[in-house]
């Protein structure tokens, strides 16, 4: 927000509105095809849905001391922010479903919190013991 208040950037902003506010067309239509897979799929694969408004809030907007470029910057950073959060919850659920193993380990990577419980990177066993095998077996 400090950045706003800095006139002496606004030859800099000028030139990088466009290139922020293009992200809008991707984001939405994204947006429509994630939620699309993540209603239909979701209750094929019995995962429970995950709750969009946990994630997308757009009220800053409203806040009457903000200027109105503010309020607009303000609310499309509450949507496509939320957008991402939501998106790598339903991306992670889906990985859980249908890959719970995790990465191997590398000091040049950040792993996902989501991978904390998945199987150790090429432990056959903990894989077997957390999952059916690739060769139908049940796990022990």
């Amino acid at each position: 927000m400090k950045h706003i208040h800095n006139q002496g950037h606004a030859f800099r902003h000028g030139l990088s509105a466009p290139f922020i506010f293009s992200v809008i067309v991707p984001v939405v239509i994204a947006d429509f095809w994630i939620e699309v897979y993540h209603r239909v799929c979701f209750p094929l694969y019995g995962l429970e849905t995950i709750e969009r408004k946990k994630y997308i809030k757009v009220d800053r907007h409203k806040l009457e001391y903000l200027s109105p470029v503010q309020k607009i910057f303000c609310a499309y950073c509450g949507y496509v922010n939320g957008a991402f959060q939501y998106w790598k919850a339903i991306g992670g659920r889906t990985e859980e479903y249908w890959c719970g193993v995790q990465h191997q380990k590398s000091f040049d990577f950040n792993s996902p919190q989501h991978h904390q419980d998945f199987a150790e990177y090429d432990d056959v066993e903990e894989f077997k013991r957390k999952y059916h095998s690739y060769e139908g077996e049940k796990p022990k």
